[in-house]
Formats: C-alpha cells, sequence, structure tokens
C-alpha cells in the first residue's frame, strides 16, 4: 500500500517536473516549444528575429521622422521672407492646402510675386486661345416678361425663369443665354465712350459707386503698358459729381473725362437699387461693356494698382497657360463659410442669403473639402484677371445671372457656377497674400449701409410695394422656387476665424 502510494507521487512529481520544463522553455524563449532537445542554432534565429523587429522599428521611426522634418520645412518656407525658399513652396499643391486646412500654415498677409523683371521684355502672345467647347455665343436682349405688358419696364437682367436657368448651364458649341444689357434696362454709355472702348485690346477696369472712392492712381506702370492699356474707371452719376468736386479732372479734345491714367466711363440710368449690385455690372460683365477687349484686370475702386499690369498677364495668364486668374479668399473656402460671415457681419439680409444657399444645396452644392478639384470654393473677387475667350465669357454670363437672381453677394455665386459646369471651366487660383502684394488698399469713403442688410424676418419684405423689397434684382428669390426646400437643412459651419 506503502509502495503504490509512493509510486502516484512519483508518477506526479515526474509529471509536474515536465509541465515546468516546458512552462519555462515558452517563457525564455518567447515561443511555444515541444519539451526536448533545442537545435544548436536556436539562439542565432531569436537573436536575428529581435534584431530584424528593432531594425524596422528604428526604420520607421527614422521615416516618420524624416516626413516630419519635411512638413515642417514646407511649412517654413510657405511662411518665410526668403524668396529663394518662399519659391520653392508651391501654395497651389495638394499638400499646402490640406496643412492650411488643418490650420498647420499661418496665412500671410503678403508674400513675394515672381513676376517678369521687365515689363519691355515681355513676349505677348500671338491670336486668342482657341474655343474648344463654346464656339458660338450669343446674347438674349429682349425682355419677354416685359413685352406681354405685365410689367412697366423691362428689367436689366431679364426675368430669367427656372427652366432657362437651368439650360443655360448646359454646354453646347452654340449658346444663346442672359447676360444683362437687355434692351432699355439701363446702363447706357456715352456715345463719345462707346467709341473710345472699341480701341481697347487690354484693359484695365475699376469701378466707383454711390460715391464710395475716388480714383488711385496706378504706380510701376512701363511706358509699355501706358500704351498698351486702356485704364477705364466706370461710375455712376453720383460718384462722378463727386470726384468733379473732389479731384482734378481733364476733359480732351473728344469730350472725354480723365482723372490721370483713368479714363472716366459714365453708366446712365443705373440698373438696380443697390449700389453694391450696380458695381457687379462692369466687374462681372467687362467683356460686355468692352466687346473688343481680348485681356481685361478688374481691380476694385479701392485698390491702388502698384504692379505693371503686363507683368501681371504674364505671371497669371500666359506662364501657366490660364486664361482666367481669381484670388483665393483669405478665410473661407466654403460658399457656406462666407454666407455665414455675411450674415453675421450684416452684408445683406440674412434670411435672403439663408434662401439663396438653401436654393445651392438643394442643387446639389457640397461644402468644400480636400476632395474637391478646386482648392477653394471662394474667391477673392477684388481681382479677376482673364481672357476673354467664349467660354470665360459664358461663365461670366451665368456668374452674373446669379447675382441679378439672388444676392449681389458675388462670392456666394462663383463657385456654385464652376460646380455647375462640371470642371469644364478652368480657372487660376492663386494664393490671397499675392494678391495683397499686388495692390495698396485704401479705405471707403464712408460704409456702405442700406435697411435691406438689417432684416432679420421675411415678415418684414411682406405687402405689395415694400420699401424693403430690392424691385430690380433678387427676382429669384420672390419668385416660386420649383424644388421643396422645406426639408433642406444648410451644413453646419465652424466658424474658424473672426474676420471675413
Amino acid at each position: 500500500m506503502e509502495s503504490d502510494k509512493r509510486s502516484v507521487s512519483f508518477r506526479l512529481n515526474r509529471r509536474g517536473e515536465s509541465n515546468n520544463q516546458n512552462t519555462l522553455a515558452k517563457d525564455e524563449e518567447g515561443s511555444f516549444l515541444f519539451a526536448g532537445r533545442l537545435p544548436q542554432d536556436y539562439p542565432m534565429k531569436i537573436v536575428w528575429k529581435r534584431g530584424f523587429i528593432r531594425l524596422v522599428l528604428v526604420a520607421g521611426i527614422l521615416w516618420m521622422l524624416l516626413i516630419l522634418i519635411v512638413l515642417l520645412f514646407h511649412v517654413w518656407s510657405c511662411q518665410t521672407s526668403f524668396a529663394f525658399f518662399s519659391a520653392l513652396c508651391n501654395r497651389e499643391g495638394k499638400v499646402f492646402v490640406a496643412l492650411d486646412t488643418m490650420g498647420f500654415v499661418q496665412s500671410q498677409h503678403r508674400c513675394p510675386i515672381p513676376v517678369a523683371n521687365d515689363p519691355d521684355r515681355v513676349v505677348i502672345p500671338h491670336g486668342r486661345t482657341p474655343d474648344e467647347i463654346v464656339k458660338n455665343l450669343t446674347y438674349i436682349t429682349e425682355d419677354e416678361f416685359a413685352n406681354n405688358g405685365s410689367q412697366s419696364s423691362p428689367l436689366f437682367g431679364g426675368h430669367q425663369n427656372w427652366s432657362e436657368r437651368e439650360e443655360s448651364f448646359k454646354l453646347k458649341p452654340t449658346m444663346e443665354v442672359h447676360c444683362g444689357f437687355m434692351r432699355n434696362g439701363g446702363a447706357e454709355m456715352d456715345p463719345a465712350d462707346v467709341e473710345y472702348v472699341k480701341k481697347c485690346q487690354f484693359v484695365v477696369a475699376s469701378g466707383i459707386f454711390d460715391k464710395y472712392d475716388v480714383p488711385h492712381q496706378p504706380s510701376n506702370i512701363s511706358d509699355r503698358s501706358k500704351k498698351l492699356f486702356c485704364f477705364l474707371m466706370v461710375l455712376d452719376e453720383v460718384s462722378l459729381n463727386f470726384i468733379k468736386e473732389n479731384v482734378t479732372t481733364r476733359k480732351d479734345s473728344d469730350g472725354g473725362l480723365w482723372v490721370g491714367v483713368w479714363r472716366l466711363i459714365l453708366l446712365k440710368h443705373q440698373p438696380y437699387d443697390e449700389p453694391r449690385r450696380n458695381g457687379k455690372v462692369p466687374k462681372i460683365l467687362t467683356h460686355r461693356l468692352f466687346p473688343q477687349a481680348q485681356y481685361s484686370i478688374w481691380i476694385d475702386g479701392k485698390m491702388e494698382l502698384i504692379v505693371d499690369p503686363l507683368l501681371i498677364l504674364e505671371r497669371y495668364l500666359w506662364r501657366g497657360k490660364h486664361t482666367y486668374a481669381i484670388a483665393q479668399h483669405k478665410f473661407h473656402k466654403s460658399i457656406y463659410e462666407e454666407a455665414d460671415a455675411n450674415k453675421r457681419r450684416k452684408r445683406y439680409a440674412r434670411p435672403l442669403i439663408d434662401l439663396h444657399m438653401k436654393i445651392y444645396r438643394y442643387e446639389g452644392m457640397e461644402p468644400w473639402s480636400l476632395k474637391k478639384s478646386t482648392i477653394s470654393d471662394v474667391p477673392e473677387g477684388a481681382i479677376i484677371i482673364r481672357e476673354h475667350t467664349l467660354l470665360n465669357n459664358l461663365f461670366s454670363c451665368l456668374w452674373f445671372n446669379e447675382v441679378h437672381l439672388f444676392t449681389p453677394r458675388d462670392q456666394l455665386s462663383f463657385g456654385y457656377v464652376v460646380y455647375r459646369l462640371g470642371g469644364s471651366f478652368k480657372f487660376h487660383m492663386f494664393p490671397n497674400c499675392e494678391y495683397n502684394s499686388l495692390f495698396v488698399l485704401h479705405q471707403h469713403n464712408r460704409e456702405h449701409s442700406s435697411r435691406v442688410e438689417w432684416v432679420k424676418s421675411l415678415n418684414e419684405f411682406k405687402g405689395n410695394g415694400s420699401s424693403m423689397k430690392e424691385s430690380k434684382g433678387g427676382f429669384g428669390l420672390w419668385t416660386p422656387y420649383p424644388g421643396n426646400l422645406d426639408s433642406v437643412v444648410l451644413p453646419k459651419v465652424v466658424r474658424t476665424s473672426k474676420a471675413g
């Protein structure tokens, strides 16, 4: 009996020792092994595996550090004042756009512009850029709604209905669209000015309305550009009288009125109630006012041009083979961000801005994101550089039609028209810091203010003949929209800047 117990105990002890050996083998060698004799080269395999893992980890860390150093150098080069290093920064590339979106790049106010050194050496391209998409473009000039007797006088932008608007976005070789300048709609030029602008192939255009500004003389203009360009300042009667009283003017033998290099172009019978909306006529429809122009540079009336216009065309159009260039907005990339900023800064009636954006949202306009092919949907509209190709002229017409139909805040409509043309309209959007290096910004003579900017509810517009309504603009906002906007929810906006 006692021997049987010893036998059982011995077997248990042997089993326990065996288990301990197996456990020890697993713990010390880092893997599951069978008990028994190990291969002679086993320690070398363990060393090799551990070394390989360490090598991979070190290589991964070094690779991440390298990427971090490159990104930091990219951020620094985009913000340094050294011209050589700042030239290495591709502000239009996906890397810069992504870093800017995430807030890693601090926007500069001004940055160097790599313009050519000598305007006299700039080679002007021969001929015009071929029109490959739109080959024939005509404009509707009769306001059909007015002709049926239900309207006493035609609207400058016409009574475009919703189906006509939808059709205008479908690109075809031959197109006929609304583009302002309806017969008897206003904005007529003096015959002497009409004759003068016929000779203008290269144009620098600006505008002053409701006496906000006085003409600012451009500087650093070469003799070649003075001979090549027409400097045309478009204005209304109120601004013309204000300039005559406060600035020295001269009259030439043909009856033209001048302030320095600027030829003053009077638009009679203002087409809109709102001076801001009147200012969009020369800004967007430059090709209609000056039909002989091949190239134009638009600048707002508060800007003083400090770069030769020939160098601007070479830098932003000819060098990159572009036909349309516009600056990027400093703060906003999405039209919904810009709309929010317009509301809180009381740039126009809040409920009408919301209605404008709801229509765009209903029609599929997405907030800007890195997935989009453009670096932003919101331009800085104070400068537009363009060759007057048929596609560019069509884009200008469609952009103006949105301003005529909805709100005068043209920055809300630019990206929408780009979206509706489905990528066919190509343009160059350059950094805002370069835009600030092209001009000196002057203050307006006074702040603009109108009752419509303070409206908080659509109820304030009710009633026939309401003084709160614009009678000649925003026509689309007072016509029943064919879609159901009740369920439309505007995208949430994160306010990343107090400005804008």
